[in-house]
């Protein structure tokens, strides 16, 4: 009897030929597959503290003290692999998101310097586009001054040259009449 208990913990928990402890071997195993994997360390390491207490409670009180115990444990080691497993799986994934995070952020830091340096450009051009316009406004407005000033001129020039055709024409007039 402390043989098939023996075999039972064995053959759930470890390979005969080369020694690696692996699960799923078992029939009605909790693992659901004919695929084996090998253990992790630690689980390993807990199924063979369980595995030599198991050895020690059959010495003593006999195999039916363990029989309907141990697969109970194996299942328990098999979901406590399987944690572990996820767990590094999460952990992986999580470094993976990390780097993906840092790249992010990279690319975010990047992006924003490109954005201040385009609105700095766009700030200087606007800026020089004002400093024309205020160059352009005052050019127009010279222009225009200039431009009433001619027109003054030319009102002042037609009236002189009125008042002289009129005056020529007074002065012939004149002649005529003496």
């Amino acid at each position: 009897m402390q043989d098939s208990a023996q075999s039972v913990m064995l053959s759930s928990t470890s390979s005969a030929a080369s020694g690696e402890v692996v699960y799923g071997t078992e029939r009605g195993s909790t693992a659901g597959s004919d695929e084996s994997r090998v253990m992790s360390v630690k689980v390993q390491q807990i199924a063979s503290s369980i595995y030599k207490e198991f050895e020690t409670m059959i010495q003593k009180f006999g195999e039916t003290t363990v029989k309907d115990l141990m697969p109970l444990v194996v299942n328990v080691l098999e979901s406590l692999d399987l944690a572990y497993l996820e767990k590094e799986e999460h952990e992986v994934e999580m470094e993976l998101l990390k780097e993906d995070n840092e790249q992010l952020a990279t690319q975010y830091e990047r992006e924003k310097q490109l954005r201040r340096a385009q609105d700095q450009k766009c700030m200087e051009i606007e800026d020089a586009m004002d400093v024309e316009t205020k160059a352009l406004q005052d050019k127009i407005e010279s222009l225009e001054s200039i431009m009433r000033m001619l027109e003054l001129k030319a009102k002042n020039k037609k009236r002189f040259d009125c008042s002289e055709s009129l005056r020529r024409a007074r002065s012939r007039t004149k002649a005529r009449v003496h």
